[in-house]
């Protein structure tokens, strides 16, 4: 199968559900209620038809508004469009996932979910309250709970029908693999931090083997300056092509066999954000030489969502 050089076009087949998931997708994480309005509606109309959201963003109501506004505005059917949220870590508690489930989809104003995620495998002291937190301002853990736990309540729903897929967040290697091998349903995606600075290419390559989708957040470093936005590779590399690199980080994830998430909150960047296509094969191969490593999520390694300062 030869794939499209035009990336608008390509999706990626889900290893369970039935479905495929658009290889460019539209992140919600925005903190300001009338501009993830804006910008989701905007997304729409500029072509992506694969939306990002999570319980934890607090704004799955303006998504959903959005969504089915856009959608009645453009005749666009609902099964154009791939819809994922987030658990959230205070409710892994098996008794929990349905519920959270349940309350998600009325936000979003949907009637199933194309993909439900583990947002981390962390599991938080289970309540209404996102962060709990001790009289020292450290986050209290749920040692009761294990993420096999949370998981078959999360493989309950795909049997219930209303969660097409599901799959897993901020997870590294070492912790997916033993999982892995105990999961009844397998993950369908695995959404971390990706991009030239953090390649994760041994994650890629286990997903790749299992057929496991693996879906690039954050694949221009989250904008952190300095950083692969202004990389001197690719910046050589969006001049000698006639692109910006933005463009050329997301076309480098998408070529490399992920699914990428990005989050402009503009029309023009929106647009901007979605015409992509493939790199040249030398500069497809100079962005993977690129040695600088650097996180800039640490949600991996603690359970407590924030940014590690740069690093020479």
């Amino acid at each position: 199968m030869i794939e499209p050089c035009d990336f608008r076009l390509k999706r990626i087949a889900l290893n369970h559900g039935g479905g495929s998931m658009p290889a460019i997708g539209f992140g919600t994480l925005i903190a300001d209620a009338a501009i993830t309005t804006s910008a989701t509606k905007d997304a729409l109309e500029a072509g992506y038809r694969h939306f990002d959201c999570a319980e934890r963003y607090r704004n799955e109501r303006e998504v959903g508004d959005a969504l089915q506004a856009g959608l009645a505005a453009g005749g666009i059917a609902r099964e154009d469009i791939f819809v994922t949220t987030k658990l959230w870590n205070s409710n892994h508690r098996p008794e929990r996932v349905k519920p959270a489930f349940d309350a998600s989809l009325e936000r979003l104003r949907l009637d199933y979910l194309d993909l439900y995620l583990i947002h981390t495998p962390f599991a938080f002291q289970a309540g209404d309250e996102q962060d709990p937190r001790d009289a020292n301002g450290n986050v209290l853990y749920d040692e009761g709970v294990t993420l096999l736990d949370t998981w078959r309540a999360m493989e309950d729903l795909v049997d219930g029908g209303r969660c097409r897929a599901i799959g897993l967040s901020d997870i590294g290697l070492d912790d997916l693999v033993p999982f892995y091998e105990s999961a009844r349903i397998k993950p369908a995606v695995v959404q971390v931090e990706a991009h030239p600075y953090l390649p994760e290419n041994e994650l890629l390559e286990f997903c790749k083997k299992k057929e496991i989708v693996f879906l690039a957040f954050a694949p221009l470093g989250h904008g952190i300056r300095p950083g692969p936005l202004e990389d001197p590779v690719v910046s050589r590399i969006a001049a000698r092509i006639g692109k910006t690199p933005a463009q050329v980080l997301l076309a480098w994830a998408v070529q490399r066999g992920t699914a990428v998430l990005t989050t402009p909150k503009t029309a023009a960047r929106a647009r901007e954000n979605f015409n992509i296509s493939a790199l040249p094969a030398d500069a497809f191969d100079e962005i993977n030489r690129i040695e600088t490593r650097q996180r800039f999520n640490e949600v991996v390694k603690t359970g407590n969502p924030g940014f590690i300062p740069r690093t020479e």
